[in-house]
């Protein structure tokens, strides 16, 4: 009996309401898929990088006759086969060095001519312009700066190049997208949490004639607020399982099909679909809980029960 009473109360509140609970539904679903939206381009920068940093290469340009004057270090003029071979000997004895390519000066004038064909200066290159170098895969990437202390300065090199710095900037802009979404769903959750305590409140004095004869007649506190809470916390449900199906559509349309970007961009590995499964039960936890509890603080402080 009592059940279905709370039911009946919990419908009757939603319906007198009807505006201000589609407004909190709709606030609640936004916050929600941007906060499953953040948590998900976070996994994605982790996983981008763990990929990544793991294909890195440090490269040993070695000098060409043309840095003699540009490059205090070539000044002897281009690299001699001693020289490289003594680089050679010196990668090859490091334990962090996995593994060592050689590429000379025409192979990299081929690769440069491939990547950078539609460039005005491409046809300006020569292949004695290009540099031989040395490719070096490590086993851990993060010690870098052991083979760039080994080589900067050496006889023959020109300089040493780290393709993490490059990829540091791209995951530098990423972290950056990401922590913005993170203020943003804070925001729009503050505003939710907000919005859903002037609800709670219109609720609970539109019904102040039935809360007061319920005191009068000894109903407990907990059986007061419990229609409220539970309108809350239907409401932020509904919003929740709304939040589930944008971050659901959106790794469907955007990836998938659609804009297709998993063919668009090859080259990164997009999350699969048990990420974005991962990630809804804890939406659908939060949207359940956070209006639960905001409703409950609004009652203690209104109903003052």
């Amino acid at each position: 009996m009592r059940a279905q009473f709370v039911l009946s109360e919990i419908g009757v509140g939603l319906r007198r309401n009807l505006t201000m609970t589609f407004a909190v539904v709709i606030s609640v679903a936004l916050s929600l898929a941007l906060a499953g939206g953040a948590l998900l381009a976070n996994k994605q920068v982790d996983s981008m990088k763990g990929y990544w940093y793991d294909k890195v290469q440090v490269t040993i340009y070695m000098c060409n006759k043309g840095d003699a004057s540009s490059t205090p270090n070539c000044a002897r003029g281009a690299v001699t086969d001693d020289q490289k071979a003594e680089i050679l000997k010196t990668l090859k004895a490091q334990p962090i060095v996995e593994k060592v390519y050689y590429e000379s000066a025409e192979q990299a004038y081929k690769h440069y001519q491939e990547q950078f064909k539609r460039s005005p200066l491409a046809s300006s290159v020569t292949p004695d312009q290009m540099q031989e170098n040395y490719r070096v895969k490590l086993k851990d990437p993060t010690k870098f700066a052991i083979i760039a202390s080994l080589f900067n300065g050496h006889p023959g090199v020109q300089s040493v190049s780290d393709q993490r710095e490059v990829l540091k900037n791209l995951f530098d802009l990423l972290n950056g997208m990401t922590r913005v979404a993170y203020v943003v769903l804070a925001f729009m959750l503050t505003v939710a949490m907000l919005l859903i305590v002037n609800t709670v409140r219109v609720s609970a004095f539109s019904r102040r004639r039935e809360t007061g004869i319920m005191r009068l007649v000894g109903a407990s506190s907990f059986y007061i607020q419990m229609p409220f809470i539970m309108e809350a916390a239907f409401a932020g449900l509904v919003g929740a399982g709304l939040a589930c199906g944008m971050l659901l559509g959106g790794r469907y349309f955007m990836v998938d099909n659609g804009l297709k970007l998993q063919d668009k961009i090859p080259l990164v590995s997009f999350l699969g679909w048990d990420s974005v499964v991962g990630v809804l039960p804890l939406v659908l936890l939060i949207g359940v809980v956070m209006p639960a509890l905001a409703a409950f603080i609004a009652l203690r402080r209104y109903l003052k029960v």
